[in-house]
């Protein structure tokens, strides 16, 4: 008996492709304090396979992470890919309680948690039921047990052979704006389907972009802008973990001097207000913006670009998309609009029989992509 199973695995497709292609000493990622190669980045998540299977971590169970944007965000995420485990990114912006449900809902075998994340966590932490293993990143572990030993430490091992492209991959929680959170599944082959979607056709990227998203890692869009995206060409990307304020975003833009900006209109709205454009709050690199999480308004895009002398490709996209379907063209901008659709979408505005709408009318946006999750956790 034959089948036609579709094997794929998405870190020997984006890490190991770096490799392929003789980039193994460039820089991948670049965080405040250190650097990682994307060959030292392959040989981490191997590390990673050899450490999830000492800890008892079994293909398809669930890997929480609450972690901040440094270089051990894509040697954990990458890692857990390699073995057919399931990595599920929070938001490091909740509460106990929230975590505790999300922590419940998905029935995390293992925990990686930044040390500064843990103040006020640990009651919870000891009191979930599928809970067995908690590691800390980039500090004092306490109790737990430390990432950064355990790691250097651990067997460099192969993933299973035989992940498959629609397999669940990853999962990542919804705002729970609705609700409570919902889990998101989405598969192994999104992320690549969101390379060469969004990435390859509408933002262009290159080998030799320098990439930096306000956006954080553990949203759709900071993922797809911030891994995906640079992985899939063997582009560069710069971390930062704190807050993206306006002045932290300005400091990074002159330090590094990124090609690719990804943000969002609050952000790119409090920058012009805080000065950019001005000597030292810009990158002198700088050749495309990106704005998605909401409509960036017409008079932020038309200072913008008189200010930075760059167009802001506005977008549309969600967590359950994985990344933007609806957007704007560098060779076609017109501010105060979200563009057309991403090739490899279908979009239709329907009413609420189901039937499209004509232009200019309000309804419902129906999307259809390779990108779509695979549904939610535990909900029909």
């Amino acid at each position: 008996m034959t089948t036609n199973r579709d094997v794929y695995n998405a870190a020997v497709d984006l890490v190991d492709g770096n490799l392929e292609r003789g980039r193994a000493d460039r820089t991948a990622f670049v965080d405040p304090s250190r650097s990682l190669s994307f060959g030292e980045l392959a040989a981490a998540t191997r590390r990673m396979v050899g450490l999830l299977r000492a800890a008892g971590v079994r293909r398809e169970e669930r890997v929480a992470m609450l972690m901040q944007d440094t270089v051990d965000f894509p040697v954990v995420f990458w890692g857990c890919l390699r073995a057919g485990v399931v990595p599920v990114a929070l938001n490091t912006l909740l509460g106990a309680e929230q975590y505790a449900y999300i922590l419940d809902d998905c029935r995390a075998h293992a925990l990686f948690i930044q040390a500064p994340l843990l103040e006020g966590l640990r009651e919870v932490l000891d009191r979930r039921p599928h809970l067995q293993e908690v590691f800390v990143v980039g500090g004092d572990a306490g109790p737990y047990h430390d990432f950064g030993r355990r790691l250097s430490g651990a067997e460099a091992l192969d993933g299973p052979p035989d992940t498959e492209r629609d397999e669940p991959g990853f999962w990542l929680y919804s705002s729970g704006s609705t609700g409570s959170p919902k889990g998101v599944l989405h598969r192994q082959g999104s992320l690549r389907d969101t390379a060469d979607t969004y990435g390859r056709e509408v933002l262009g990227i290159e080998a030799e972009d320098v990439v930096f998203s306000a956006a954080k890692l553990f949203f759709a869009y900071g993922l797809g802008n911030g891994m995906t995206f640079p992985l899939s060409v063997g582009a560069t990307t710069v971390l930062h973990p704190g807050r993206p304020t306006p002045e932290a975003v300005f400091e990074v833009l002159s330090k590094h001097a990124p090609t690719l900006f990804f943000g969002v209109p609050t952000l790119y709205s409090a920058m012009l207000a805080a000065g950019a454009g001005e000597s030292g709050r810009t990158s002198p690199r700088l050749r495309r913006c990106v704005s998605a999480g909401e409509a960036l308004p017409r008079e932020i895009g038309l200072q913008w670009r008189e200010r930075v002398g760059v167009d802001i490709l506005d977008g549309v996209g969600s967590t359950e998309m994985l990344h933007i379907f609806l957007s704007n063209r560098p060779e076609d901008v017109e501010p105060g609009t979200s563009g057309r659709a991403v090739p490899g979408y279908d979009l239709r505005l329907v009413d609420e029989s189901g039937v499209e709408v004509e232009e200019e009318s309000v309804g419902e946006l129906l999307v259809r992509g390779q990108s779509s999750a695979l549904g939610y956790w535990n909900l029909r």
